[in-house]
């Protein structure tokens, strides 16, 4: 039995993926044999998401090169490296360091036969069990319990407008990518065919389609945009009584939160492994999607703008079974946590 050990877990970015990593940190630190520290390597703008976790012993971070972190990492004299990002970045940590590592498999291959060729052969397992299988050499297993996301009272000590004090609706703007989310107009119409109040929520990128929306919805909406930092709008996302979200980070931290979440996704698909992971309650998310689409998936990630220019992916959305669907979760009486 090795009775204590070192790991440096790394994930870059971005928001989701990190989100999505917190098993990992959470299942070694209780489940390893003997005493652990986890130290973790991310981008310094990304701190907000771990700085409070209680299983991260330290955070290291960069601004744009690990030069930047080297002569600190080796100073730390780890043991092991936990590599969740497995890119030419992470590659050049790793040598650098000269240490025993386990990177997860990030299923290229796979995703570029389904990409290109529309060849299935993706594994049905999520993004959470590859990065949990880096740590079977210690017999370390997935506890069912979903993802972390831990807020500080400091956090949570803002003034908030008192339309959050009512039943509402998260809604996430963007997505990263164009194809990614929903074009302004069919937002609209959700929103207007929606039963209460809607939250807008994203950073900075989404404001001007943000502002697109609540002028056409007016009252029906309240515009959160790059109003609030990634900490505040997540304690205001748990304060929701549905989060209605792309394929985007905001998802996976409303999945942390065990909320009720309908997915929309588009040129991108839940099989890559990215759905939100609630294993615990897994009857709280509902993925909506247009199947069957030749075009489908277009990319790992997104453009853009559609590449067929059609864009049918989004613009054939069933906003008619959303709205249904949210009205059944909005007139749950089911009480869900808040943090």
């Amino acid at each position: 039995m090795q009775s204590s050990a070192k790991f440096l877990i790394i994930r870059f970015s971005s928001i989701g993926d990190i989100v999505l990593t917190t098993p990992v940190l959470r299942c070694l630190k209780e489940q390893f044999d003997g005493n652990v520290s986890i130290h973790y390597l991310t981008k310094k703008s990304f701190f907000p998401l771990l700085e409070n976790n209680p299983f991260v012993d330290k955070l290291h971070g960069i601004e744009s090169s690990t030069n930047e972190i080297i002569d600190e990492l080796i100073a730390e004299d780890f043991d092991f490296v936990i590599d969740l990002h497995h890119n030419l970045r992470s590659l050049r940590v790793k040598r650098k360091l000269q240490l025993v590592d386990f990177s997860f498999s990030k299923l290229n291959w796979e995703k570029w036969l389904m990409v290109s060729f529309k060849i299935d052969r993706l594994p049905n397992i999520h993004i959470v069990d590859r990065y949990l299988e880096t740590l079977k050499s210690w017999n370390i297993e997935n506890d069912q319990k979903g993802l972390d996301f831990y807020l500080s009272e400091e956090d949570k000590n803002f003034e908030v407008p008192s339309v959050f004090e009512n039943p509402f609706i998260a809604l996430t703007v963007g997505g990263g990518h164009a194809t990614k989310t929903l074009p302004a107009e069919r937002m609209i119409k959700l929103i207007n065919d929606l039963p209460v109040k809607v939250i807008l929520f994203g950073g900075n990128e989404d404001v001007e389609k943000a502002k697109t929306i609540e002028e056409a919805c007016g009252n029906k909406v309240f515009n959160a945009c790059g109003k609030y930092s990634i900490n505040q709008s997540s304690y205001l996302i748990n304060r929701a009584k549905l989060v209605i979200s792309h394929d985007t980070g905001m998802m996976h931290i409303a999945s942390a939160f065990s909320k009720p979440i309908i997915s929309i996704w588009g040129n991108t698909i839940p099989e890559f492994g990215m759905y939100p992971y609630m294993p615990q309650c897994p009857d709280r998310s509902i993925i909506v999607e247009v199947k069957g689409l030749s075009c489908r998936p277009c990319s790992k990630l997104g453009y853009d703008r559609c590449p067929k220019k059609h864009f049918k992916c989004m613009n054939e959305i069933d906003l008619d079974l959303v709205v249904a669907e949210a009205e059944k979760i909005i007139n749950s009486a089911q009480h869900l946590k808040v943090l």
